[in-house]
């Protein structure tokens, strides 16, 4: 039997689970190994199951899209900002867009690998101050 464009090869406990799973490892992907082409793919999956997924996979692709997003601005508006009121040649600009690149990297990836588990579980997750709002449960 061949398999569907949802089955990953493996068996979903919750409905939408491989497809959150794809979302947020795409999200790491894009921060880690091919930013922007990751973001992309994202930004494609998201169109393609936006309205046609199920809520844990539409909660995780919103998420890691919006996040993807907010955190691309985060780092290239404030890090601009460090750069324009410090300059470049002041050595502590450098210490400090380093330090700020590095701590706002890693609270990224960090809260990714955390939504990847969570998404691997069968978990809706947000991520906090910058995550979407989770749907409220249907009764």
């Amino acid at each position: 039997m061949p398999l569907s464009d949802d089955n990953f090869g493996f068996a979903e406990e919750k409905a939408g689970q491989n497809l959150a799973v794809l979302a947020e490892a795409i999200y790491l992907i894009n921060l880690l190994v091919l930013p922007g082409i990751g973001f992309l793919l994202l930004v494609g999956l998201w169109f393609k199951h936006k309205d046609s997924a199920p809520p844990l996979a539409r909660q995780h692709l919103r998420q890691t899209t919006l996040v993807s997003l907010i955190g691309g601005l985060l780092i290239v508006t404030l890090s601009g900002l460090i750069i324009d009121l410090g300059g470049l040649a002041w050595e502590w600009t450098w210490v400090a867009l380093i330090l700020y690149f590095t701590c706002i990297h890693s609270t990224l990836v960090l809260l990714g690998m955390y939504a990847l588990i969570k998404a691997m579980n069968g978990q809706m997750w947000r991520f906090p101050l910058i995550g979407p709002a989770l749907d409220a449960p249907q009764a």
